[in-house]
């Protein structure tokens, strides 16, 4: 996979005086089908979160309050986005290294993935994948 397939995706957003709500549906906001998703809080002051990369795991990852930073990097280049906004998701395809950083007091990042979890299709190495995608 290339960095370029990674993007900001725009969910739906409806406002009104109640406030607002957006939803994300599979196959029609995200080009994937949703089997999980699961959210990290309460990331203290300089943790970084991920720091790893899925071999067949397709993800949407969202800020669905406060901020932080998503580093991408497919064994060639490295990009970052900056996710503030909870109609905004970033989609990662498989074996896109990806860490989260910068989160901010009360930051909530939520993950919507294609595949359940098994430990097996994740590599925790940054040098392994190096090797991977090289080779």
């Amino acid at each position: 996979m290339s960095i370029s397939e990674c993007r900001l995706i725009n969910l739906p957003k409806i406002t009104n005086s109640r406030g607002n709500l957006t939803y994300v549906e599979e196959n029609n906001q995200i080009p994937f089908e949703m089997k999980r998703m699961y959210y990290c809080y309460d990331t203290p002051t300089g943790i970084d979160r991920g720091g790893h990369v899925h071999k067949n795991l397709h993800q949407l990852i969202i800020a669905i309050g406060g901020s932080f930073d998503v580093i991408l990097d497919d064994g060639f280049e490295r990009i970052s986005f900056h996710l503030d906004e909870p109609n905004l998701g970033l989609y990662v395809p498989p074996m896109i290294w990806h860490e989260l950083n910068n989160f901010t007091p009360g930051a909530i990042c939520l993950v919507i993935v294609s595949e359940l979890y098994t430990k097996e299709v994740t590599v925790n190495s940054y040098e392994t994948f190096k090797k991977i995608v090289v080779d």
